[in-house]
């Protein structure tokens, strides 16, 4: 299951549409949001999506690229990493 996997962290200064935009891409991309934590500390938006990538048509990093670029247009640093691969790296 692992390897179907992502995990999308979102952070920056809290403004209104952050959610609507990442989650408007994962939907075009196929991606099913599978969990969803978001917190807001003193104006700055933090925010942690597991998805599932399993039936999506588009490769990895199509979906990266695309949630790269709609972080660039928020103005907000957008990190997307396979979900085995954090956790083998929680491993070691």
């Amino acid at each position: 299951m692992a390897e179907h996997q992502i995990i999308v962290t979102v952070q920056g200064v809290d403004k209104v549409g952050i959610v609507a935009k990442v989650t408007s891409v994962l939907a075009e991309y196929e991606v099913n949001i599978e969990d969803i934590k978001q917190t807001l500390m003193q104006g700055h938006f933090v925010m942690f999506m597991l998805g599932n990538i399993e039936k999506s048509k588009y490769s990895f990093k199509e979906i990266k690229e695309a949630l790269i670029k709609a972080g660039d247009e928020l103005g907000m640093e957008i990190w997307v990493q396979r979900k085995e691969i954090v956790d083998k790296m929680h491993n070691i």
